[in-house]
């Protein structure tokens, strides 16, 4: 990762932004470099630092203002510099000291906020979408599947596929999902309680518990390869509860995300008698500087988690978005071909077959990213964090990929 702060690159992109001739609007460099709807809040938020483009969008946005984003990382990189050295510049008279920590406090208060704010609005725009693919898509597939009798146990990856790799592939990790999904409805369709009657989160809860905990024949546990025990642990945090609880991936979370984001101001809150004061002596705002010191560290050191959080949670929003549309259309087509209950694999046809393993493969790919470990983001070291990004970059990319050549 480079070494530059978001305050620098977004005073780097400002100045190149309004350098163009004419001046190009955050409106017209929002569109030629392919934000979506209220683009321009995105670039407003990238050039006041509250957030730093990730790769693929600092591309863009060095295209649109004639640069590479070589150029724009290295020019960042000065800046941070730059700033540094002038901050290092401690005014000597208390008064200036005073002023300078209050500023420094306000300044604080002011990016936790809007970095509350802005967890908020990604976080409950995903939730919105999550729960329609969950109850629309995801529960209604299981609903249909689980009135064909007869249907093939699925291929499982092997254990020669999954020792030969050091890592799990990602294919491997949602083709082990997928199976776990329809093992979960033989189980159900053969009596089993994954308590699917019971209908919404509690449903989605418990079949998805029964999915992830799974077994394939080879032995191996799905949990082995789906991560469940750090996947139940995140759901329980996000969700309010485990998975056979009713725990729906990052729905309900948001209070636990905008607290982890607005902790450096939170710490401040003790420090702030002294912010209110008119007069305080040398000790009092040495302390105070102390602790506003230690804030600014802490929101320095999460701000490319945070940025890395702003970057995945659209994503996957927009992946949801795409099945919410396409995949809850595409299997109201197929549930009209069904033949009548009831109904047995044979009866479906090859047609329908292939419709019912391509539906358990967006189903695998939509668990997938919905269990996406969000708040580990901001509390990742840095190697943690390039390895999660990547990983995570890795998940979307081919559930995206996956799911638009299905549905």
């Amino acid at each position: 990762m480079s070494d530059f702060s978001a305050e620098a690159m977004g005073l780097v992109i400002r100045e190149h932004r309004q350098a163009q001739s004419p001046s190009m609007t955050q409106e017209e460099l929002a569109e030629q470099a392919d934000y979506g709807k209220g683009g321009a809040v995105s670039i407003s938020r990238i050039e006041r630092g509250l957030v730093s483009p990730g790769e693929h969008r600092l591309a863009a946005i060095a295209l649109a203002l004639r640069l590479t984003p070589a150029q724009l990382k290295q020019e960042a990189e000065d800046r941070t510099r730059s700033l540094a050295r002038q901050r290092g510049q401690r005014p000597v008279k208390l008064r200036e000291q005073v002023a300078e920590t209050k500023r420094r406090h306000a300044e604080i208060n002011e990016k936790a906020a809007q970095r509350s704010k802005i967890t908020q609005e990604l976080g409950e725009a995903f939730n919105r979408v999550h729960d329609v693919v969950r109850d629309e898509f995801f529960m209604r597939f299981v609903e249909l599947a689980e009135t064909i009798s007869g249907a093939p146990e699925p291929e499982r990856p092997g254990e020669e596929e999954i020792e030969s790799t050091g890592e799990i592939p990602t294919a491997i990790r949602v083709e082990a999902m997928s199976v776990g999904i329809a093992n979960a409805i033989r189980g159900v369709a053969a009596g089993g309680a994954a308590g699917v009657a019971a209908g919404g989160a509690a449903a989605y809860g418990a079949f998805t518990a029964a999915a992830l905990f799974g077994t394939a024949s080879t032995g191996t546990a799905i949990s082995t390869l789906a991560g469940v025990a750090a996947t139940n642990a995140t759901l329980a945090l996000l969700g309010g509860g485990t998975l056979a609880a009713g725990g729906a991936g990052m729905a309900g979370g948001i209070l636990l995300l905008t607290g982890m984001v607005a902790a450096p101001a939170a710490a401040l809150a003790a420090a702030g008698f002294y912010v209110v004061r008119q007069r305080r002596n040398k000790k009092e705002e040495e302390r105070l500087r102390t602790e506003v010191g230690v804030a600014e560290a802490a929101l320095d050191q999460s701000q490319k988690g945070f940025d890395t959080m702003v970057d995945v949670l659209p994503r996957t929003t927009a992946i949801m978005e795409y099945v919410s549309v396409h995949g809850t259309h595409a299997l109201e087509k197929w549930r009209v071909s069904l033949p009548p209950e009831p109904r047995d694999w044979e009866s479906l046809g090859y047609e329908g077959q292939e419709r019912y393993k391509e539906f358990l493969n967006v189903a695998g790919c939509f668990l997938a990213v919905s269990i996406i470990n969000v708040p580990a983001l901001l509390t990742a070291k840095p190697d943690d964090l390039r390895e999660m990004d990547k990983a995570i970059d890795e998940t979307l990319r081919y559930a995206d990929k996956i799911i638009k050549s299905i549905v």
